[in-house]
C-alpha cells in the first residue's frame, strides 16, 4: 500500500485580520481607518467580525434588540421625496431636518390569516441610499374572519387600501405556496377599483431565519434602522424582542415581511418640485 502524506502537513495557517491587536490596519494603503469604519458601519458587527477580523460568531448568538430601533413621528411626502421626521428619538443631529428618501419597497408576505395560521403581513420600508438608512414606515397585519367566503379577495382590498393611503403603485408579493394565486386576484381587484399597480412576484428559497438575520441585523447593529411610532402598536416590536435564530416557534411574520422589503430592490422616489404658474401673453399688436 502506498504511504500517502496528509495534505498540507507542515503548513502553517496565516491569519491576517484587517485590524491588528494595536488597532492598526493590516493594509493601510488599501484599507485606511476611515475605509474600515465605513465597512464596519455597512455590514454590521457580526459580518465584520467573521469576514474582516476572522473571528466567527455563530448565528445562534444573534439577537434583534428592539432598543436599537430609532423611532420617528414624521410622515412621507412623495412630492418632496422626504420624511418630515418630527420628534425623532435618535442620535442627536440625525433627525433635526427632514430626511431625503430615494426609494421604497412595499412587500406582502401572505397567508390565509385564519385562526392558528401564520399572519398575513404587508410592510412599507423607505430607503435613503445615500446614507444607507432604512425606515419601517408602516406595517399591517391582515385579518380574515372564519365566515368570510373570499378571504383572499378581502385581504387584497385591505392591501389596496394600504397602498392608496401612501400613493403607492408597486408591490412585491411572495408567491411561495399559498401566495401563488394572489397576484392575479390582487390585479383583478385593482382593475375593478381603477387603482393601477405593478406586481412583482417573489420566490424565496433561503431559510427564513437567515433571510431575517441577514436583512435586518446589519442595519439594526449599526443604528441605521428606523421605525415610525405607529409601529409600536403592532406586534412587530414584540417579534424583535422575542426572536431567536435557534428558536423553532418564532413569531416572526412581521419580521419576515420587513426582511422581504429590505431584500427587494426599492422603487425610486424623486422630488417632483413645486408647480410653476405660467402666464401666456395674449395681447398681440395688430
Amino acid at each position: 500500500m502506498p504511504n500517502f502524506e496528509p495534505f498540507l502537513r507542515g503548513y502553517r495557517v496565516l491569519r491576517l485580520p484587517i485590524v491588528d491587536e494595536r488597532g492598526a490596519s493590516a493594509w493601510p494603503e488599501i484599507f485606511p481607518p476611515e475605509k474600515i469604519d465605513q465597512i464596519r458601519r455597512t455590514v454590521g458587527p457580526r459580518h465584520f467580525s467573521s469576514q474582516m477580523m476572522l473571528e466567527y460568531i455563530s448565528e445562534e448568538k444573534s439577537r434583534l434588540e428592539p432598543d436599537a430601533l430609532n423611532f420617528y413621528t414624521g410622515e412621507l411626502d412623495l412630492r418632496k421625496a422626504q420624511i418630515d421626521v418630527g420628534a425623532c428619538r435618535a442620535r442627536p443631529g440625525v433627525c433635526d431636518t427632514p430626511l431625503q428618501i430615494t426609494g421604497y419597497s412595499c412587500y406582502w408576505d401572505p397567508s390565509s390569516a385564519r385562526r392558528g395560521a401564520d399572519a398575513s403581513v404587508i410592510a412599507l420600508v423607505l430607503r435613503d441610499d445615500k446614507t444607507r438608512h432604512a425606515f419601517i414606515h408602516d406595517i399591517k397585519y391582515l385579518a380574515a374572519h372564519e365566515d368570510d367566503l373570499h378571504p383572499f379577495a378581502t385581504q387584497c382590498e385591505s392591501v389596496l387600501d394600504f397602498m392608496a393611503a401612501y400613493g403607492l403603485r408597486h408591490i412585491a408579493v411572495e408567491v411561495n405556496g399559498i401566495g401563488n394565486a394572489l397576484p392575479e386576484i390582487l390585479r383583478n381587484a385593482s382593475v375593478q377599483r381603477g387603482q393601477p399597480l405593478v406586481i412583482q412576484k417573489i420566490i424565496n428559497s433561503a431559510k427564513k431565519e437567515m433571510r431575517i438575520l441577514d436583512a435586518i441585523e446589519p442595519l439594526l447593529g449599526t443604528g441605521r434602522l428606523y421605525a415610525h411610532e405607529r409601529i409600536r402598536a403592532a406586534p412587530l416590536v414584540d417579534e424583535f424582542a422575542d426572536w431567536s435564530f435557534a428558536a423553532t416557534l418564532n413569531r416572526d411574520d412581521g419580521l419576515d415581511a420587513v426582511a422581504g422589503a429590505l431584500r427587494t430592490p426599492p422603487i425610486a422616489i424623486r422630488p417632483r418640485g413645486a408647480a410653476r404658474m405660467i402666464t401666456a401673453k395674449t395681447e398681440f399688436p395688430l
